[in-house]
């Protein structure tokens, strides 16, 4: 099981990295925190001060098209965000 599953790059998110040392990440719903702290230190080799954890639920979404009125609903997800002790940093864009 894959607890981190992609990384949060958006802009409010770059900013809290760069101010206040978070990054967010979109995690396994079933994922606790001590889980994603550890998985964090290990993927990324640095050291975890806090987490914080945001559950999504699914939103239902209708789209209007020359077809008619199309239905569906969008994706449930786990966010947290993790703060990371003062003078470390998590450089997403090594791997690109």
């Amino acid at each position: 099981m894959s607890i981190i599953i992609k990384p949060i790059i958006t802009e409010k998110i770059t900013k809290e990295g760069e101010v206040f040392n978070r990054f967010g990440f979109v995690v396994d719903k079933k994922a606790n925190k001590v889980q994603i702290k550890k998985a964090v230190e290990a993927a990324y080799g640095i050291s975890v001060v806090s987490v914080n954890t945001m559950n999504y639920r699914a939103d239902r979404t209708t789209k209007y098209t020359k077809s008619g009125l199309i239905s569906g609903k969008t994706n449930s997800y786990k966010k947290a965000v993790v703060q990371v002790k003062e003078g470390e940093t998590i450089d997403f864009y090594n791997n690109i």
